[in-house]
Order: structure tokens, then sequence, then C-alpha cells
């Protein structure tokens, strides 16, 4: 009990320490270690897309101050949701918490491929032209307040502890790292780590510029949603060092690569051809 109290009165430092290890570490690996080879400047995308995530940052704060935390504990004070209703062992309504509200994303995260709006907002994220630590946190600000809204609907309903929320948002923000990591792990320990958890070279098929490979992997922490509602996919089609990253829309740097263009990216042109059920692919490989 005494370490969940610890992890509620230390919440803001706990998440920005986990962050900035997080980001240190794989910014390391790639390094050491890259996967591919980028195709843009690396000091470019990295001061626009960290200057994206300190703008979503700063415009959370100013938007919702009490954040998925304050929530939490204001249901709790309430006696809302359904884990506050049923008298639950701590640790139990903790993994429970966790695992829902994995779910959840999952969910939101078809969503917003299946709704052309949402997907306006969510190719901010896929339009990177290289694919590393920083896209995991590179997002338009209005999907994140619509995420922190699901979010905060979520907690809500389920009544997840404050303890269970805070360690969800460190998981999040640490396995979105990871996964978006210029890294690859070795086969054998890649394949045993998907049968739990989403790896860098699981993840990467979806940022695909092919539609149908697009269209899968879209678990961001575990890998049994994909596998149960099967949107699975084991490998892309190219191979991980022959497929194209991003969108065939956007491949100057100008409106890919710069905080501008991110910006501006969810009002240009207009979506036709990419809803999620299209998943077909008519190439001689396709089986």
């Amino acid at each position: 009990m005494a370490l969940y109290e610890f992890i509620a009165q230390h919440e803001t430092g706990i998440r920005l320490g986990f962050f900035l290890g997080m980001l240190a570490i794989m910014a390391l690996w790639e390094t050491i270690a890259p996967r591919r080879a980028l195709t843009v400047s690396r000091t470019l995308r990295w001061a626009n897309n960290l200057g994206l995530v300190f703008f979503n940052s700063f415009l959370l704060r100013l938007i919702f101050p009490a954040a998925a935390v304050g929530v939490a504990a204001f249901a709790s004070e309430q006696g809302w949701g359904l884990l506050n209703y049923y008298s639950l062992p701590l640790g139990l309504s903790i993994i429970l918490s966790i695992i829902a509200m994995d779910f959840i994303i999952y969910l939101q995260h078809v969503l917003v491929h299946a709704v052309p709006a949402l997907w306006r907002l969510h190719r901010v994220h896929h339009a990177d032209l290289d694919y590393d630590v920083t896209t995991g946190a590179r997002f338009h600000p209005i999907e994140i307040i619509l995420s922190m809204l699901i979010k905060f609907a979520t907690i809500v309903v389920l009544g997840a502890p404050v303890v269970a929320v805070i360690l969800f948002e460190v998981i999040l923000n640490a396995m979105a790292m990871f996964n978006h990591g210029n890294v690859g792990l070795p086969k054998p320990l890649d394949t045993l780590l998907r049968w739990l958890l989403v790896t860098p070279d699981m993840h990467r098929v979806h940022h695909s510029i092919e539609d149908d490979e697009t269209n899968s992997n879209f678990g961001f922490n575990l890998s049994w949603w994909d596998r149960l509602f099967g949107t699975y996919r084991d490998q892309p089609r190219a191979g991980h060092l022959g497929m194209t990253i991003g969108i065939r829309k956007f491949r100057d740097p100008r409106q890919a690569s710069w905080i501008t263009g991110m910006l501006a990216m969810p009002f240009i042109g207009k979506i036709s051809g990419y809803a999620i059920n299209r998943r077909e692919w008519n190439g001689p490989n396709e089986k």
C-alpha cells in the first residue's frame, strides 16, 4: 500500500522521469543499432516532432489542469464507475483497469482509421517520413484533446484507481516510444514477445505506405487485440528494409516534417479511398 501511495503522491515526477529515461534509452539504441537508414535529417524531424509534443503538453495542461489522474480521484470520491461499485482487491482493480484502458486505446485507434474526419487528424502521426522514437509522440493537438476526452470517459465509467491511471500513462508513453523505435529485436525474441506485447517490427507494419498494411496492427501495448479481432499482420510485404514509411499524399518534408505542415495537415486536400475496409491489394504477391 505504501508503494501505491508513493506513486500517487509523485505522479508528475514519475511520468516525466520515465518519459525522459525511455527517450534517452531508445535514442541511444537507435544510434548504435538503427533498423533502417533515415531519409530525412534527424535534427529536423526531432526538433519539429518534439516541438509538437511540448506544444501538446502545454495545451493539455491549459485545457485540462486536473488531467486523467484528477478525473480518477474525483470519480473515486464520488463512487462512480464499475470498480468503485464492486469491492475488489486494489491489485486486481489495477490489473483490470490497465487491460480495459489498453483495449479502449485499441478501439480508438481503429476508429481514427475508420472515420474520414478522424483520419484527417490521425494522418499527422502517419505522415512522418521516417520511423523512430519521436514518431510515437507525434499527434495533432485536436486528436490529443479528443483522446483525452475518451480517456476521461473511460476512467469515469470504469472507476479506475488513481494508481492504475498513473501506471497506464507511464506504460502508454514508454511502449509508444519502444514500439516506434528504429530498432529491431532478434527474430526468436521478437516472435516470443509478440504473443504478449507489440514490438517495433510488429508496429512498423502499421506505418507502411500501403493501405492494407496501414490498416493492421493497431495495438500499442498488448498484442492480443490485433490477434483476437483479425487485424494482425506478421510482416510488411516489402520487408522492413524495403518498405516505405508514411502516406502517399505527403512526401514533401516541408509538409510532413515541419510543425507548421503538421498543424495544417488535417485541413489539406480531400480524403478518398482510405476507409478502413479498404484492405485489398491487387499486386502479384498477394495471396
